[in-house]
């Protein structure tokens, strides 16, 4: 098959879906763009600032969500059970799930001033609930900060030259931020001006690789004091432009991803579909954990309702940010199950395959192929830049938000005391060792895609639990949380099954300890839907 057929049917999916079910979600959520947002009613200066333009917001939106999950996951997908199953997944998942997910997060953390997920299941479910949900979700963003920590520095150690570029987006983005909120700057000049930038810094990079640190516990150290001081300035110093400008580089690299697809127009040279079980586990249930950012993730119900509802401008644009951004986050995961399928051949798959490449070579590869006519040799070194910047950005991101959780939770008001606190225990799984001297983080690493999905299933509960209590339609929210709470759980018990039976017994207490949780949190549920019902 022609890859050019598989864009037209994804953009086609993707622009009906944004055009008419998200204009359901609207009027289901009564958007409002008379009525004032927590940015603007209680602005601080520091976490609540308005975004000087959507664009802006949807750059630190994006970026934060993307992360490397949307690459990441439907590689391993395809070279698992062939890119069919990967591309309807996306499909079908980012149009009915992850976007129903996404805007409802962020809007309804809008219309409840700002608050996180966690609190907002307080009052729509119960004070026991929000306890129980903010517990799971910080120890899930511990180990994202440790993780894409982690891989940071790991790819500042195996690719030197990207260390330029990836670290010069932050003065860069100082610089952006101060000329759009202090001197007033024309946006449109000043976008002009970072691109050029940006050029720049991918120049620098090729010619000057950074190779005097060659410790990947020093790069994990200065990459989480960065995590620590951009979590706590305000938003509009870095995070906003920072990540304003991380969108262009996804932009980029999408616009380059499918100009090269229409230029060289390549067949899809790997099967369609491979087998129902395979090394990972059955088509059903792990398909949707595997893919998880690609089609819907619980990680951006905490960008939403965590630093993205606090800089909203209008509700009028939350449509565009919310579900707009799942529908960007969308066409890049079809892009990257093309550039696998497409850009590389059966037998240069195979050998990927055999020789246990990662998910990241893989794409590189890929992408670099598909990219050979518009980039030259630069289009493997440039998809690394993206993926790198997206992993920053969602290094910081989930910095912040869990500093949030922790103020809340742990009830520690100082938001340099509150970040220390997430900082070192982030550091100390990126850093700590078993007695086998693995990393901590990879020990626990294979529990965190199912509690990933349970989070989104369970944040799709307590939006259904809010529309009910407002007396509105919870089909759009109530059906996909049920899908995602079945699939995840057999997922989290196909998992927990595997443990036993390899002796992994801390994983098997892990993956307990989530699926006691979940049936915590699904007893809440009911008890509060049958007291919403009992009233009304």
């Amino acid at each position: 098959m022609n890859s050019l057929i598989v864009v037209a049917i994804a953009v086609v999916c993707f622009w009906l879906g944004y055009k008419f079910y998200a204009k359901k979600l609207e009027d289901l959520w009564g958007v409002d763009c008379k009525r004032t947002t927590p940015a603007v009613d209680k602005y601080d200066g520091v976490d609540y600032v308005p975004a000087k333009h959507w664009l802006v917001l949807f750059g630190h939106h994006f970026a934060s969500i993307a992360g490397a999950g949307p690459i990441i996951g439907p590689v391993i997908a395809v070279t698992l059970w062939g890119w069919l199953p990967a591309l309807i997944w996306v499909i079908v998942g980012t149009i009915f799930i992850g976007g129903v997910h996404d805007f409802g997060t962020l809007l309804t953390s809008v219309k409840e001033d700002g608050n996180s997920i966690a609190d907002i299941a307080s009052g729509a479910i119960s004070r026991n609930a929000k306890i129980v949900f903010s517990l799971f979700i910080w120890l899930a963003l511990i180990l994202v900060i440790a993780v894409f920590a982690y891989l940071c520095a790991d790819t500042f150690i195996k690719n030197p030259k990207i260390v330029i570029p990836s670290l010069g987006l932050i003065p860069t983005a100082i610089i952006v931020g101060f000329m759009l909120y202090n001197v007033k700057a024309n946006p449109v000049y000043t976008t002009v001006l970072r691109i050029a930038i940006l050029v720049g810094l991918v120049a620098l990079g090729q010619n000057y690789p950074v190779t005097a640190i060659d410790n990947q516990s020093t790069w994990i150290l200065i990459l989480l004091g960065y995590a620590f001081f951009a979590s706590i300035i305000p938003v509009n110093i870095l995070l906003q432009p920072r990540d304003y400008l991380s969108s262009f580089l996804l932009f980029f690299g999408l616009l380059f991803g499918f100009l090269g697809l229409i230029v060289t127009r390549p067949l899809i040279q790997t099967p369609a579909f491979t087998q129902f079980a395979s090394e990972g586990g059955n088509l059903w249930p792990m398909l949707s954990v595997i893919v998880a950012c690609g089609a819907i993730s619980g990680f951006h119900s905490l960008i939403a309702s965590g630093t993205t509802s606090k800089q909203l401008s209008s509700e009028g644009v939350a449509k565009r940010i919310g579900y707009g951004g799942m529908v960007t986050e969308g066409l890049l995961a079809v892009m990257v199950i093309l550039a696998v399928s497409a850009g590389l051949n059966f037998k240069e798959l195979s050998v990927c395959i055999a020789d246990k490449s990662s998910p990241i070579v893989i794409y590189g590869q890929g992408y670099g192929n598909i990219t050979k006519t518009v980039l030259g040799g630069f289009g493997g070194f440039i998809g690394v830049i993206i993926l790198n910047a997206f992993i920053l950005t969602t290094l910081d991101s989930a910095t912040r938000i869990t500093r949030y959780i922790t103020e809340e939770f742990f009830k520690i008001k100082n938001r340099f005391l509150s970040t220390s606190f997430v900082v070192v225990a982030g550091g100390y799984l990126a850093l700590g060792k078993d007695k086998l001297n693995n990393p901590l983080w990879k020990k626990m690493w294979p529990a965190f895609g199912a509690s990933n999905q349970l989070v989104a299933a369970l944040a799709l509960l307590v939006l259904s639990c809010w529309l009910l209590a407002r007396k509105k339609p919870t089909r759009y929210t109530l059906l996909p949380a049920i899908f995602m709470l079945v699939t995840t759980v057999a997922a989290l018990v196909y998992q927990m099954v595997q443990y036993y039976q390899g002796g992994d017994y801390p994983l098997l207490t892990v993956s307990m300890v989530l699926l006691g949780l979940t049936f915590f949190m699904v007893k809440e549920t009911i008890s509060a839907f049958r007291r919403m019902v009992a009233y009304a």
